[in-house]
């Protein structure tokens, strides 16, 4: 088992986990939602696709829906907030040993189009999800501002697309094609992020071209 494995087939795993830690599964879930949203290198680990299939089984009854939303928004909160702290006592050592430029470069084209909001838009985005609270932090955004955003970002993110898993889970054709769903999901949460770097590359050109 690798992490890109269970990060593009959670389906697979999550059953036999749940078997395996019974009520314990809700605090495995708290760890991957709150490390993969909290650690800026560890943001390969499961984050949409992981709320659409834990909604799913709840759905089916493997899950109780009304302890995992909970659950799951807490973690999403602490998770940033560890980021945040992260980027703001040790921004620069961080980015400097894990982070690529251009990863850094993406998240501050997101502050600077749309401000404090990206912290609720980037919860829909992979990599720029984890990467959005530690530039927070190292940019010293205020802080009660950042909570702010953190708790409006966490509970629309987890609650719509759990939602989402657990209404759609019970679809029959969704049912019969869930790995279909879940890459699916994924594409669409990287829409906005192919969507900025096509504008912002449009920019760079526009530019170029006035400067010439």
């Amino acid at each position: 088992m690798n992490f890109l494995d269970v990060a593009l087939h959670v389906d697979r795993y999550l059953p036999e986990w749940i078997n395996n830690f019974g009520t314990g599964i809700y605090a495995l879930l708290f760890a991957i939602i709150f490390f993969e949203t909290g650690v800026v290198f560890m943001a390969f680990l499961p984050g949409d696709s992981l709320l659409f299939v834990t909604g799913a089984l709840a759905g089916s009854d493997y899950l109780n829906i009304f302890i995992l939303i909970p659950t799951l928004i807490i973690a999403a909160i602490l998770g940033d907030a560890l980021n945040y702290w992260l980027g703001k006592n040790f921004g620069n050592q961080i980015a400097n040993r894990w982070i690529k430029p251009e990863q850094l470069e993406a998240t501050r084209l997101y502050f600077d189009r749309h401000g404090p909001r990206t912290i609720i838009i980037a919860r829909f985005i992979p990599f720029i999800r984890t990467f959005a609270p530690f530039v927070a932090g190292l940019s010293k955004m205020n802080y009660l501002t950042f909570v702010r955003y953190n708790a409006i970002g966490a509970f629309v993110w987890v609650l719509s697309v759990t939602l989402i898993g657990y209404f759609l889970g019970k679809i029959p054709l969704i049912k019969d094609n869930f790995e279909i769903a879940i890459y699916g999901i994924i594409g669409i949460s990287l829409i906005p992020a192919i969507i900025e770097v096509v504008s912002s590359h449009r920019q760079k050109i526009t530019k170029i071209s006035t400067n010439t």
